[in-house]
């Protein structure tokens, strides 16, 4: 697979500052095959740690959002837009996120998904390159690099706002029909 490749290249990252904190770089993980790819912000504490993203609690929910949809971690793909935690959780700065979304486009153009989850403002301002409110463009399906892009909220938002899970089951249908063809 390609993904190894992409992964050399970025080698060890000192593109921008967010490798100065860094313990490691969380490439992503999950089948490189995948139907479906949902892609975060950031690393956090946990990821930053172990190398994996979403291990975290946003990682336990978004483990179960994907089991409400009859999959497992292990057939989906997992990534973030930037590769390094930021200090303190803090946002991605918009420099950072242009050094390295050119290594999240190479891996959807390799993954070659049928559905993209953008999960939280960070990843659909990427994906989409819009700036709207993220309560204006979830509940729609965009097409994407071959692919269907469903935005949502991001699980550590809804850690904080239990309110809007059914939002996310609301998003999650659409995901499941696009992948089953309707």
């Amino acid at each position: 697979t390609v993904l190894p490749d992409i992964q050399a290249d970025m080698g060890n990252c000192t593109r921008c500052r967010l490798h100065e904190g860094r313990s490691k770089i969380v490439f992503g993980s999950g089948n490189p095959n995948a139907k479906v790819v949902f892609v975060g912000e950031g690393p956090g504490a946990d990821e930053d740690a172990q190398g994996i993203p979403f291990v975290g609690r946003a990682g336990q929910l978004l483990t179960k959002i994907i089991a409400s949809i009859g999959l497992t971690r292990d057939e989906v793909y997992i990534a973030n837009v930037v590769k390094c935690r930021p200090p303190g959780n803090r946002n991605p700065a918009p420099g950072e996120v242009k050094t390295c979304e050119p290594f999240l486009f190479r891996q959807l153009d390799v993954i070659r998904p049928k559905v993209v989850v953008a999960l939280g403002a960070f990843a659909i301002h990427t994906l989409l390159g819009t700036d709207r409110a993220i309560s204006r463009l979830r509940g729609q399906v965009y097409e994407y690099r071959g692919a269907k892009l469903v935005p949502t909220f991001h699980p550590a938002f809804l850690l904080r706002s239990p309110d809007r899970k059914r939002d996310v089951w609301e998003d999650m249908k659409k995901v499941r029909a696009l992948l089953e063809g309707r």
